[in-house]
């Protein structure tokens, strides 16, 4: 049986791209993910790069996104090996 990862390695900068194309603020994407705004600008940053699925998933839901778009590329494609 597959096992979700218990954390996802985010990248940060595709984050914050997509929340300003989304033309959100990051108080905005903040709430929307359940996450703080603090928590959110360490992601856009880079300073934390591993989010649990719970906020992942809503921060995906939240910019309208997929994998690709904000899993750091070297962990997307060591998922397909």
């Amino acid at each position: 049986m597959h096992q979700p990862p218990t954390t996802f390695q985010v990248d940060g900068a595709a984050i914050c791209t997509k929340r300003m194309q989304a033309g959100l603020e990051v108080t905005d994407l903040a709430v929307a993910a359940g996450i703080t705004n603090s928590y959110l600008r360490k992601i856009e940053r880079g300073v934390r790069k591993h989010v649990g699925p719970g906020p992942y998933t809503r921060l995906r839901a939240a910019l309208k996104a997929t994998d690709d778009e904000l899993l750091d590329p070297t962990e997307v494609s060591s998922e397909r090996k």
